[in-house]
């Protein structure tokens, strides 16, 4: 480049006189970083303003905005770990507790509560009318393990017990008057 390009673009650049910017070229051996600064240095020009661009903020309000999406949604994976984590808890409290059915004070069957329920589930039209025709015949229901300590199940197995004995004294009683 040309000595006179040379000013011209300095003094483009930094906007001083002509003749400023050519004595601090000649001051710099033409160097045109050397003289940018040497006009800094003696006031001539102000120094740039550091401006700087960071998307690290944005990035992480994007990535916290993400994340707690993601938190709120959960996978279809997830879920049926979720769903069998939960089977596989009530499958494990129903193995520990106990249905059991008494005659005249002795255990006639135990069983677990799983096993109860599908008996209920899969012969529901079996398994009710035996249970309700076993009250008349002094069989006798209650639950046995936590479940019977947490909630008083067996108070109500009892009064359904006394229902089916009065209702039975009761009808002996027509029939015998009859």
């Amino acid at each position: 480049m040309e000595h006179l390009e040379m000013v011209e673009k300095l003094k483009a650049k930094t906007g001083v006189t002509y003749e400023e910017a050519k004595g601090a070229l000649e001051a710099c051996q033409w160097d045109m970083l050397d003289a940018i600064v040497y006009l800094e240095k003696l006031g001539k020009v102000k120094e740039p303003v550091t401006a700087s661009y960071s998307t690290q903020y944005e990035q992480s309000e994007q990535f916290e905005k993400a994340a707690s999406a993601h938190s709120k949604k959960s996978t279809f994976a997830e879920n049926v770990n979720k769903f069998f984590s939960w089977c596989g808890d009530l499958i494990r409290k129903g193995n520990e507790n106990f249905f059991n059915i008494d005659k005249d004070g002795e255990k006639f069957v135990t069983m677990p509560i799983t096993i109860f329920v599908l008996l209920l589930l899969f012969a529901f039209w079996i398994v009710v009318p035996l249970l309700i025709v076993g009250l008349f015949f002094g069989f006798k229901y209650s639950f046995s393990g936590k479940v019977a300590e947490g909630i008083d199940l067996n108070g109500a197995m009892n009064k359904a017990s006394e229902v089916a004995e009065n209702l039975k004294k009761d009808f002996e009683n027509k029939n015998q008057n009859q």
